[in-house]
């Protein structure tokens, strides 16, 4: 038997490395389109990335329902509450420059915080009954989902006060209401990030867009995502569609986005999916952005930390079905929640490891950050309700096929 010279052992072992990339890629690839397939999702841009590179790129479908377009991976999505983690480190940035603290109470930055009330209830006559709170909300709660406000989509008592008094309307920041419980006690999602984003506007004397582009979004290369839609760049906007009764999905039409009246650090930005890697691959990479720090270690070290003790994260009843359905991502375990980021305390079957960072946007748009395989996915679909069972499932196929490659 004739022995391989070093040259061609190290050319079959390139060879064998790349087959296995080869194998890996037709594998995701084959679950995306298999998934979508059964699942009849229209589109689907999907990534992976380990913290210096992507490793996997796919785009699936077509751009909206009447062009015909391909969708391709630059394609812009309405990433909506992906928003939150990159609000969330413009605030730790603060945090890091002494201008904020994490536990003072954001009535001092922003006044209207100063004196909340919170709901009990309702009289008989269907007025609100109201007490003050006990203890401020701090800029803590705010990015922990643990002050209080909470979304009427998944808060009947919030549903029905902003019924009467008035919700917010789309391109504003969710007006002043109520807190349903008091500050620290539970976990709710809701518009604590949309405070946060004004305090930020506040505290650096910027719009939430210039200070975003200035001090995350331009270091990171992240150049297609803003709230500012530029038209130039329209034809890369997917079409969104809502799921009927009937179960199809019909699709909205496709139009310019107006101009926010005010930034939402609740959710607001346009993005893709090779721009939300780059977001993550910070992450990885301890804050280190390709020309320079982002966020200190240590602040990371916070934002991949469970910071809300013992209170569970993550599972929501929906009180609006057309928006949202049930959410509840990692039935049976009880998850946390960071500066920033929903955490699993307990590794998903077949998936992410335990410690990992995620969470996503209303029209199901979803990501997860694998600090421990220093591994990161996004899947990008455009459609509601959020947490439809078809895209969760959808979710759950990509990230099952990223793990066995």
């Amino acid at each position: 038997m004739n022995t391989l010279s070093r040259r061609e052992w190290i050319g079959a072992i390139a060879l064998a490395s790349q087959a296995r990339t080869l194998f890996a890629a037709s594998g995701i690839d084959a679950a995306i389109q298999n998934s979508m397939t059964r699942r009849k999702i229209p589109t689907v841009v999907a990534m992976v990335a380990n913290a210096d590179k992507i490793i996997w790129s796919g785009a699936f479908g077509k751009r909206d329902a009447a062009s015909g377009i391909d969708v391709k991976p630059d394609s812009i999505f309405s990433i909506a509450s992906m928003t939150k983690a990159i609000t969330s480190t413009a605030a730790m940035q603060l945090v890091e420059q002494g201008k904020v603290g994490l536990h003072e109470p954001a009535g001092k930055y922003l006044p209207e915080l100063a004196k909340l009330d919170v709901l009990d209830g309702f009289d008989s006559a269907g007025k609100p009954i109201l007490h003050p709170a006990t203890k401020p909300v701090t800029l803590h709660h705010l990015m922990t989902h643990t002050s209080g406000f909470a979304y009427d989509v998944w808060d009947e008592r919030m549903l029905k006060y902003n019924a009467t008094h008035g919700g917010p309307s789309a391109g504003v920041v969710a007006p002043l209401t109520p807190l349903i419980f008091e500050p620290g006690t539970r976990w709710q999602y809701g518009t604590g990030l949309d405070w946060t984003g004004k305090l930020v506007e506040k505290v650096s004397g910027l719009s939430l867009e210039d200070y975003m582009q200035r001090n995350i979004l331009q270091p990171l290369g992240m150049n297609d995502t803003t709230f500012v839609f530029p038209a130039a760049k329209f034809d890369r906007l997917v079409g969104s569609y809502r799921r009927q009764k009937d179960g199809v999905l019909k699709a909205d039409p496709r139009n310019m986005p107006v101009p926010p009246k005010q930034y939402n650090g609740g959710g607001g930005l346009f993005s893709t999916a090779p721009d939300y890697v780059a977001f993550m691959q910070m992450i990885l990479h301890q804050g280190k952005g390709p020309h320079g720090q982002i966020l200190l270690p240590k602040t990371v070290a916070m934002m991949t930390t469970n910071q809300i003790g013992d209170i569970s994260a993550g599972k929501l009843k929906t009180a609006r079905p057309e928006i949202s359905s049930d959410v509840d991502f990692h039935p049976g375990v009880k998850d946390g929640y960071t500066y920033g980021f929903l955490i699993n305390t307990t590794a998903y079957q077949g998936g992410r490891s335990a410690g990992s960072l995620a969470w996503a946007g209303v029209e199901n748009t979803y990501y997860w950050i694998d600090p421990k395989k220093s591994l990161c996915g996004v899947v990008m679909m455009q459609f509601f309700p959020f947490a439809d069972s078809q895209a969760v499932g959808l979710l759950g196929d990509f990230e099952r096929a990223v793990y066995a490659s």
